[in-house]
């Protein structure tokens, strides 16, 4: 498993797989800024190695409204939404105990403003129905990988995916999943 240290090259860098933690504790070491996604970090990281300086970012002021109103199914969601605590308390209500923020349905809120909460309801279920697979962002790496590892390998444990997964991430390359991968069993 290589080491991330500012001595790596940003070509190396993009040829290995860390953890965010340890993109963190990386940048916390070198003084670069902790805060954003897995994506930002690597970004900033890559940036760094490059060049030996930090990545100077914009930073959007974000307007916080604490003056909201009732949610209501004629309610728009809006631009910007988001998934609060108040939002899961209207849609547990609505849809019932099980509802959860999935990330299907996370997309469909952000991207339909104009829509109401009656016509999220109706996505909702129809998400639920479609039995269509969530297609997993280039971020959750691992989460691909164990998906990818279950569907060609009936039979096997989650501790089996989680050695193999482990043995991945220690070598070069891509982090998808592939049958000699199962070496990491024997």
């Amino acid at each position: 498993m290589v080491k991330l240290t500012r001595n790596l090259n940003p070509e190396e860098f993009k040829d290995y797989y860390f953890l965010k933690e340890e993109l963190k504790d990386f940048c916390r070491a070198e003084g670069l800024n902790v805060s954003g996604s897995k994506q930002d970090l690597e970004k900033r990281i890559i940036h760094y190695l490059a060049t030996g300086e930090e990545l100077k970012e914009v930073h959007v002021k974000k307007i916080r409204n604490d003056s909201l109103s009732e949610i209501s199914l004629d309610s728009k969601l809006g631009e910007n939404f988001k998934c609060s605590e108040d939002k899961r308390a209207f849609f547990e209500r609505e849809i019932g105990k099980g509802f959860k923020f999935k990330v299907k349905f996370q997309k469909w809120l952000k991207s339909n403003p104009d829509k109401t909460y009656a016509d999220a309801i109706e996505a909702y279920f129809e998400i639920q129905n479609s039995g269509e697979k969530t297609k997993i962002d280039k971020q959750f790496q691992y989460n691909q990988y164990i998906r990818d590892f279950f569907e060609n390998n009936d039979g096997k444990s989650l501790d089996d995916a989680i050695k193999c997964w482990k043995y991945k991430k220690s070598i070069k390359g891509h982090n998808k999943y592939e049958e000699s991968d199962l070496e990491a069993l024997r």
